[in-house]
């Protein structure tokens, strides 16, 4: 399957003229940082000499960048930078001059180490946006914690609603903690940077993976309002406010995602009327055990099994298009290979392909934002160093006898 065309677009995109300074790595920072790419402005990922950020390496085999690295980079330039040496922060400081935004999710105290804490980076560029995600707040009793997804997900408290009501908490699927945070971190960035065209100055954009989690919570918080109690785990059911059917029924097929989710609402009748209308099983209309939401939700396990029966005769997509036809929310489950594969989702963007130099074509989630008057083709993410000429001699201003004496010198 061939990817979409690039855009043709002439017009400018929404971030252009801007540049970050990416000191990023993993995924909070880079996911974060990609965005932005995305939008248009130019990002300068500043990694380690010879090996890269982390997660250049990280499950792959050697030579060759991960495919997790892969996810994260598209459209952004890197150069290396030893921040060890006096000379790579000199480095470092031209390269904040002229920039506009600085990321960095570095464990707690790095940057204050490498002496571009947040006071000394506004003497060197007061304009500066400087944004910076961490696992937990820096005032607080976890400041010096480090924290991965995982962990994030279980301080926000994402485990402790998550499973079967007397099972074990379990972290969701999605690396929320992760991506969330860089998805906060962007939000705030586009807010400062709009608070600067008013003051001139730049500030402080401060993410914790932790608060990210926290506001995915809200309504597991509003559930611990109405029940004067800790939100609980709920299965498939809604954390909220119980109804049925809100399960996975097992559809037509041997494999593991062979089953459509569906769901009512709970603010009446008119979906749960039609969904007996779907299954043909329109004799309990006026049965009092299925009268209200909270009545259907006592008796789930009754409408578990008859929507189950029904289920297991079509496949997962036919259950989905036989409901949403009917105005009943259900979707398959779909799996990460079928999503992958859409032709759909393929043209709108929401996966997006790309040459690779040594793994060939690829293809990854792209930017889910769209913008009707910003399109930025797909680049490739960037090998290890490729910009530090552009970057160093053409922005910087450095002779080739100055670049070469830096690489000796294994500053970059």
């Amino acid at each position: 399957m061939s990817p979409p065309a690039p855009s043709t677009s002439a017009s400018p995109s929404a971030l252009q003229g801007l540049r970050v300074i990416d000191l990023t790595q993993f995924e909070a920072g880079t996911s974060c940082t990609q965005l932005l790419a995305w939008f248009g402005a130019e990002v300068i990922k500043i990694e380690p000499p010879v090996k890269g950020e982390q997660g250049r390496y990280s499950s792959t085999e050697p030579g060759l960048d991960s495919h997790y690295f892969l996810q994260l980079n598209a459209n952004k330039k890197s150069v290396t930078l030893n921040l060890k040496s006096e000379s790579g922060k000199a480095l470092l400081r031209r390269l904040l001059e002229v920039g506009d935004i600085l990321v960095e999710n570095f464990a707690p105290g790095v940057m204050e180490k490498f002496g571009f804490g947040v006071e000394q980076v506004r003497q060197i560029n007061p304009r500066l946006v400087y944004a910076r995600i961490k696992g937990f707040a820096p005032e607080g009793p976890y400041a010096n914690f480090l924290a991965f997804d995982p962990i994030a997900q279980a301080a926000g408290g994402a485990l402790s609603i998550t499973g079967e009501p007397d099972g074990r908490p379990l972290k969701p699927g999605p690396n929320f903690a992760d991506s969330g945070a860089g998805l906060h971190c962007t939000i705030g960035i586009l807010a400062a940077l709009n608070q600067r065209h008013s003051t001139g100055l730049g500030q402080v954009v401060e993410v914790t993976m932790q608060d990210c989690m926290i506001n995915f919570m809200r309504i597991a918080y509003a559930a611990q309002a109405m029940f004067d109690r800790a939100a609980v785990r709920t299965a498939n059911q809604s954390i909220f406010a119980g109804t049925s059917p809100s399960e996975v029924y097992k559809c037509k097929g041997e494999g593991p995602n062979d089953y459509c989710y569906i769901y009512t609402t709970r603010a009446g009748n008119k979906q749960w009327e039609s969904v007996l209308k779907v299954i043909g099983r329109e004799d309990l209309l006026g049965d009092e055990r299925f009268a209200s939401p909270s009545l259907r939700a006592q008796h789930a396990p009754v409408i578990d099994a008859m929507i189950s029966d029904w289920s297991r005769h079509f496949d997962k997509r036919e259950v989905m298009r036989l409901m949403g036809d009917a105005m009943v929310p259900a979707s398959a489950v779909f799996d990460t290979l079928e999503l992958w594969s859409d032709p759909h989702l393929r043209e709108r963007g929401t996966f997006v392909s790309f040459e690779h130099p040594k793994r060939g074509t690829l293809t990854i989630p792209g930017n889910m934002i769209k913008l009707s008057d910003s399109q930025v083709p797909v680049q490739c993410p960037p090998e290890l160093g490729q910009a530090n000429d552009a970057i160093y001699g053409e922005l910087l201003g450095l002779s080739p006898a100055q670049l070469d004496e830096l690489r000796q010198a294994k500053v970059i």
